[in-house]
């Protein structure tokens, strides 16, 4: 079983299971049988596959599980089909056929029998197959009481074993024989039904290469010889033939051969035995799972059991309804597994046209739903577009209020210079100057009138080191205050958000950011998804609570926008165009959006936006 998988191992594969069926290893059979399918399948091996089907088909049937028998016959019949191997798909056929007659289905079964016999016609070399298509045939039109028909085909199928390529060890000629001699036994012509049980015992080697075989034909000649009234080895044939049949477990077989010594014993007046073996018979019959064998065994009960017969007459007449029905519905089930595997080929023109009908009607909705999404995903496109150009227009609005505001801050920043300007050369540098001269002057002094000037001068050195860092400090003010106009246009934003919406707004901006190498690109970017989650917290969230914070996380500038609102479920709610606009806009700014969120639990929106040295320089509008 651990043989690698290729076409010689399923090969070899299929001779076990060939081994097992003849020995009737049903278990092992099957477990083979189906690693090959398995084996099959997952190499797309479509050849072997079919075969394993057939096989799993030929196991079922031989269980009496006829609709998984069929089922597997079919699942066969389609890949035999579609690969075109006809000699196999005639083989299909009749077991098919078969089984359908082996479950009282006559017309199905012919069908299939006619199927495989069209194929078979353009083949050379396939007699075997012929042979079982004649001889089944023949069966079917003598259940059916068209008895001439059925000899013709019997005919037919003796006449083929001519062909000596066929191996006599089949005893497929001793099968024909005791057939047409059943035929005539049903049409009451007992002695020609004498003639060919005699001829078919008399084949070579039946009782050793066809034990079965021989059991059946000895108790049929049995049955004729005693319909003849001969006396002659009666009723020796009969028990001959019981106790083969009962050696080999043939429970069936049994429950005829009794029911045939109940007859016998009936004639020669023996009431007791006449009864004895019907009921063993009956006793038996109702044993297996043939309802056929219990209807002949209540059939003759209640010929010579008259006391009892309106009982055993009326169970008669219940099984038999049972198993008309039970035949009805096998035919039934099997006409589902072809409907249900989308393999009836229905003829109706009729039909046809109401499927071509469908088929224009569909294309015609297909059209018209392809135009319709066309038009829609147009119309979406389109949106989008607009919305595009409102936002670069919003952007050019921020921008130039941002460029008003650094036109303002560069005119503060002139005045402050010329300020300082004036202070540095009025105030510092003239006094500067004086104390130089002052200084200078000290070589002409005693040393000590010099020390005394000196601790003046340092003084007054002192006192324009003061004035310096008074100028330094408010050029340092003067820097904040540029740095700070960004936070300036968010807290009117705040501002506008306060007076606007009840809910308590907290805002916290981290002293670490360095504003100045924030692109103005990304305050525009930035104020604007303020400005949408400040928005999405008053539409939806219903908060009490919204909290806006602005960090500086290792050269990181994170902005988060919190609330304490309904939440929603951010796995499963699909983002709405103001939550794709926020990951548009951080996405610029080569950044990145987390929600967090859950029913009942508030919304987190984190923003992380990468802050780089030139970033200002590089990126500014």
């Amino acid at each position: 079983m651990r043989q690698k998988d290729d076409s010689l191992n399923k090969v070899n594969l299929f001779k076990i299971a060939n081994r097992y069926y003849n020995m009737n290893d049903w278990k092992s059979y099957k477990q083979t049988t189906k690693l090959i399918l398995e084996r099959a399948q997952n190499s797309k091996d479509s050849v072997h596959m079919a075969k394993a089907y057939s096989y799993l088909g030929d196991y079922y049937e031989s269980q009496s599980i006829s609709d998984s028998a069929f089922l597997n016959y079919f699942k066969a019949e389609k890949i035999y089909l579609k690969i075109n191997d006809k000699l196999n798909l005639a083989k299909t056929f009749v077991s098919k056929g078969n089984l359908q007659y082996n479950e009282g289905d006559y017309f199905e079964s012919e069908i299939n029998v006619f199927k495989a016999l069209r194929i078979l016609k353009k083949e050379t070399n396939v007699n075997n197959q012929l042979y079982d298509c004649y001889n089944l045939l023949g069966i079917l039109y003598n259940e059916q009481e068209e008895f001439d028909k059925s000899l013709d085909f019997h005919e037919l199928a003796l006449n083929i074993l001519s062909d000596k390529s066929i191996p006599s060890d089949y005893q497929l000629k001793a099968t024909s024989l005791n057939n047409i001699g059943f035929v005539y036994l049903r049409m009451h012509n007992y002695n020609k039904a004498k003639l060919y049980f005699q001829k078919s015992i008399e084949q070579k080697n039946l009782y050793q290469e066809n034990t079965t075989l021989y059991a059946i034909v000895l108790d049929n000649l049995a049955y004729s010889k005693f319909k003849l009234k001969e006396s002659e080895s009666m009723p020796k044939l009969f028990y001959d033939a019981l106790k083969i049949r009962d050696s080999l477990g043939l429970k069936s077989g049994v429950v005829l051969n009794k029911i045939h010594l109940s007859e016998y014993y009936a004639f020669k007046k023996d009431t007791l035995r006449a009864i004895q073996f019907s009921k063993e018979a009956l006793d038996l019959s109702r044993s297996t799972d043939k309802l056929a064998n219990t209807l002949g065994a209540l059939q003759q009960i209640a010929i010579v059991d008259p006391k009892n017969a309106s009982v055993y007459s009326k169970e008669y007449i219940q099984l038999n309804d049972k198993m008309l029905k039970a035949e009805r519905k096998m035919g039934e089930k099997f006409s589902r597994i072809e409907y249900e595997t989308n393999e009836i080929k229905d003829q109706n023109s009729s039909l046809q046209e109401k499927n071509k009908t469908l088929v224009y009607v569909f294309s015609i909705c297909t059209l018209l739903g392809l135009f319709f999404y066309v038009y829609k995903t147009q119309q979406a496109k389109n949106r989008e577009l607009l919305f595009k150009q409102q936002q670069q227009i919003a952007n050019e609005d921020i921008y130039n209020l941002m460029i008003s505001q650094q036109n303002e801050i560069e005119l503060t920043r002139l005045k402050e210079k010329k300020k300082v300007a004036q202070e540095l050369h009025d105030g510092v540098l003239g006094r500067m100057f004086g104390i130089r001269i002052s200084l200078d002057s000290l070589d002409k002094l005693d040393e000590s009138e010099a020390i005394s000037k000196r601790k003046k001068y340092l003084a007054e050195l002192k006192n324009v080191e003061q004035d310096i860092r008074e100028i330094s400090h408010d050029l340092n003010r003067e820097k904040s205050e540029l740095i700070n106009n960004f936070v300036s246009i968010l807290n009117k934003l705040f501002e506008n958000q306060i007076n606007t919406y009840s809910s308590k707004l907290i805002t916290v901006f981290d002293p670490e950011i360095k504003w100045d190498l924030i692109s103005n690109m990304a305050k525009i970017n930035l104020y604007r998804i303020v400005q949408e989650g400040l928005q999405n917290c008053n539409k939806y969230a219903k908060a009490d609570i919204i909290r806006v914070a602005f960090k500086n996380v290792n050269n990181n500038l994170v902005l988060t926008i919190e609330d304490d609102g309904i939440g929603f479920n951010a796995n499963k709610t699909k983002n709405g165009i103001g939550l794709h606009n926020i990951e548009y806009r951080a996405t610029e700014c080569k950044g990145t959006v987390t929600i967090k969120s859950a029913k009942g639990e508030g919304t987190i929106l984190t923003i992380k936006i990468p802050i780089e040295p030139n970033n200002n320089l590089h990126n500014d509008i």
